[in-house]
Order: C-alpha cells, then structure tokens, then sequence
C-alpha cells in the first residue's frame, strides 16, 4: 500500500522487451535506497512494481502484460521519468489517502492555466471511471494524491501548488499528456456495497447502480 506522498522523481534508462511484457530499468534519483530489497515494491507512476535487482542507485522491474495494457507504460521509452515512491510502512505518517497501485485506467490532460502561483488541470478520465471521480474527493494521477476541485462529465480539475510540481513529473505536462489513474479504493467497495445480495449475480448488468441505490433506499 503506498500514500500518494512522492518521495523522488526516477527515470527510466533501459527497458527490455520480453514476449509479451517488458523489464525496466529505473534510476531512483533521491530516493532512499538503503533499505529497499529484492522483493521489495516501488511505485512508479502510480504502478506497483517489484524490484528485481538492484543496482547503484537503480533497480529493475519486471512490468506485466496487464500492466502495460492499463496504463502509459504501452508509451514509455528511456528517458521517461517517474513518480516514485516506496511502499508505506506501519510506522509511516499517512499523509495522502490510500493507494493501492493498481491502475485503473489512463486520462488525457486537456487544459493547464495558471491561477495565481498555482496552476489548474483539466484532465478527462475513461467514461467508465466517471462515477468514481467526486468533487473534494481523492484521486491518485501518475502515482500522486491529490483532491478534485471539479468535474464535468468524465472529466476534472486539479489545483496544483508549485511545491507539488517541482517536487513530481507534473513539471513535464503538457496539453495532451497521457497520465496513470487511480481512483479512491472507497468508491470501488462502496459499489460493492450497493449490489448487496446482486453482488454474486453473473449477469452484473443486470441492474444500474442508480437503481439498486433506490431500492436499497438511498434516494426518494
């Protein structure tokens, strides 16, 4: 489990491509590698990898087919640099929200604006996250925890302060990039939650969530 807090941006300086998913090479930058281990797990642009090697400032990993098919690794080349960030320990200070580092999907920013010393972000997610993505609410984008300020539709506002882009690869957006998304682990067991007992069917379009939410009694 990881927090959204990036601890060091890393770049990717190999990538070799097996059949049908890759190895990449990551120097970590700043991170603090003294305690990481074989085994151990990175998050790397909001993706939960599992270092298999290390090297002098560096680790591998190995990035599923799954993986690749989710999120912008289908796009990365050398060069490409990364959110990183080591898994939470028990004793860590919980500082963004919960991360799994599963990738749910990929959006598209669509608009950057400076709004004083910060900076806003329009980014549209995959139509089928939508209903994930409240206003105030936590999302995870390229590994990060930040809050929506808004949403339209499929798509919402971040405001970014120049800490937290300095600090990330949010420093290298543009209009048009492509970005890992991860929406709150909440809003996915809430879902379950409102199937009840329709939760086990096989046929899970059975129903839409606003009508199950009516029969449960959540609306007049």
């Amino acid at each position: 489990m990881f927090t959204g807090i990036i601890a060091a941006v890393g770049k990717i300086t190999a990538i070799k491509n097996n059949e049908k998913d890759m190895t990449i090479t990551v120097h970590a930058g700043e991170l603090e590698m003294n305690d990481v281990k074989l085994g151990d797990s990175i998050s790397n642009n909001g993706v939960c990898l599992t270092v298999t090697r290390l090297g002098e400032n560096s680790f591998d990993a190995d990035v599923s087919h799954e993986t690749i098919r989710l999120s912008g690794f289908a796009n990365i080349q050398p060069g490409f640099m990364v959110n990183l960030e080591k898994a939470m320990q028990m004793n860590d200070r919980f500082g963004g929200h919960i991360v799994s580092g599963h990738v749910d999907g990929v959006g598209e920013i669509t608009s950057i604006s400076p709004l004083g010393n910060a900076v806003e972000y329009w980014i549209k997610a995959p139509d089928d996250l939508a209903k994930y993505i409240a206003k105030k609410g936590s999302i995870t984008v390229d590994g990060i925890s930040l809050t929506t300020n808004d949403v339209d539709g499929a798509s919402f506002k971040l405001t970014i302060i120049p800490h937290t882009i300095s600090q990330t690869t949010m420093q290298y957006y543009v209009v048009g990039s492509r970005v890992n998304l991860e929406v709150d682990v909440i809003a996915r067991y809430l879902e379950r939650l409102v199937l009840g007992k329709h939760a086990a069917d096989t046929n899970k379009k059975q129903q839409s969530t606003m009508e199950l939410l009516a029969k449960s009694g959540f609306m007049g």
